[in-house]
């Protein structure tokens, strides 16, 4: 069975947590102890939610002696984006007739002089 790519990155990004993490690493790599700084999370709670990241494949870990940086991987999310992508159209122009629809509801006010 082919693995779901799509549905592995939504998963994964789904908590507030990991997408925190990928915002720090979008700025560069950075270890265990560096990502769980910001949160009130023990570090192996912090390395659970790497290992999502991982599987995933949002991102990678390195070896540098005793550390394992993580790094940001982008391609899975560009692959979101593109699917999410494909929704813009739709949701544009359900926006610009709601647009239009509102201005033509306040060109009758104002044609009727009700104005609230």
């Amino acid at each position: 069975m082919a693995t779901d790519h799509l549905s592995a990155t939504f998963a994964a990004i789904a908590d507030p947590t990991r997408r925190a993490i990928l915002a720090r690493l979008a700025s560069g790599e950075a270890t265990v102890t560096e990502l769980a700084k910001p949160f009130d999370m023990t570090l192996p709670a912090v390395s659970k939610h790497l290992k999502v990241l991982e599987n995933a494949g949002l991102i990678s870990r390195g070896r540098d002696a005793q550390w394992r940086p993580a790094r940001l991987e982008a391609e899975r999310l560009r692959e979101a984006a593109k699917w999410m992508g494909r929704y813009r159209i739709f949701w544009e122009q359900s926006l610009d007739r709601l647009d239009r629809h509102l201005l033509e509801l306040q060109g009758e006010e104002k044609k009727h002089g009700r104005r609230k």
